[in-house]
């Protein structure tokens, strides 16, 4: 069974992930969305919140996981037994940093692949940093997250 792990913070989830999430449901038998559990960092969503997004936005994916983890994402893929770590890629930017951590991932867990799928045309300048900065001012942020994480996103940042 060819098992792969799609790791994010994913705060919050976009319809670019969701895409790149599809994608890889589509060449492996089984995709984990691997949500880093951090608790130094500052999210506007809690890792909860966040994984509670993430099964609500690939439920229709029969093949798809969605679970937490801590620590280096390369010990959690042996763990889980995947040979596989799927990355999406908006920019040459990106992928620089992303070899980068692949390079160094294939040093940590060399029976882990690191695969870059790009993303989709309209999706290549959405992050959920991007997002939620745009999301403060106002700005209409629909096109880019599924409806209901819209609807937690408004409540959220108004509780701010």
């Amino acid at each position: 069974m060819s098992r792969a792990v799609c790791p994010g913070t994913f705060d919050p989830v976009t319809h670019g992930h969701v895409d790149i999430v599809t994608r890889a449901a589509r060449l492996f038998d089984e995709v984990i969305v691997a949500i880093g559990v951090n608790a130094s960092k500052n999210r506007l969503f809690s890792a909860e919140e966040r994984i509670d997004m993430l099964r609500q936005a690939t439920s229709h994916l029969d093949n798809v996981r969605v679970d937490g983890f801590m620590g280096l994402v390369t010990a959690y893929c042996v763990e889980q037994g995947a040979n596989a770590i799927v990355k999406g890629l908006r920019s040459g930017g990106d992928f620089g940093y992303e070899l980068q951590m692949a390079q160094m991932n294939a040093g940590l867990a060399p029976g882990v692949e690191t695969l870059f799928l790009p993303t989709a045309a309209g999706h290549g300048f959405v992050s959920s940093s991007l997002v939620k900065e745009v999301a403060s001012y106002g700005g209409d942020v629909s096109p880019h997250v599924p409806a209901f994480v819209l609807e937690a996103l408004t409540e959220r940042l108004r509780e701010r």
